[in-house]
């Protein structure tokens, strides 16, 4: 009984993410883009190196994530963007403006839950 209500759970919780992946409101990938900008985002144990970051609608921004101590990755779901990896990069052109949460996407410890910070992208 448990395994099955264990599976339905993990079931329902990957479709969530599925659907959260869904639409294109806030951001682009196309590696065939030329950056105009590049943002360097650095995680340690239990923190980003910022506790903010700010990016222009409409320019197209080279992302660039390091985890310098411990295994980490981000996930930033408003903008489509998850990095991991000792250091992996993605471009992107920021479609809406707003404030989008950056999170630990990679569980790193008892600081995982408060590893957060933000992405601001500015008109």
């Amino acid at each position: 009984m448990k395994k099955t209500i264990a599976f339905m759970a993990t079931s329902v919780l990957l479709l969530v993410l599925a659907a959260c992946g869904s639409g294109s409101n806030t951001s682009s990938e196309n590696n065939n883009i030329t950056p105009e900008a590049e943002l360097t985002i650095e995680a340690t144990d239990y923190q980003f190196d910022q506790p903010e970051y700010h990016l222009k609608k409409g320019v197209p921004v080279k992302i660039t994530f390091k985890s310098k101590e411990g295994n980490h990755g981000m996930l930033v779901p408003g903008l489509k963007l998850q990095l991991s990896g000792k250091s992996q990069s993605k471009t992107i052109i920021p479609q809406e403006a707003g404030e989008f949460e950056l999170a630990c996407s990679i569980m790193c410890g008892t600081g995982h839950s408060t590893m957060i910070s933000k992405i601001i992208v500015e008109e």
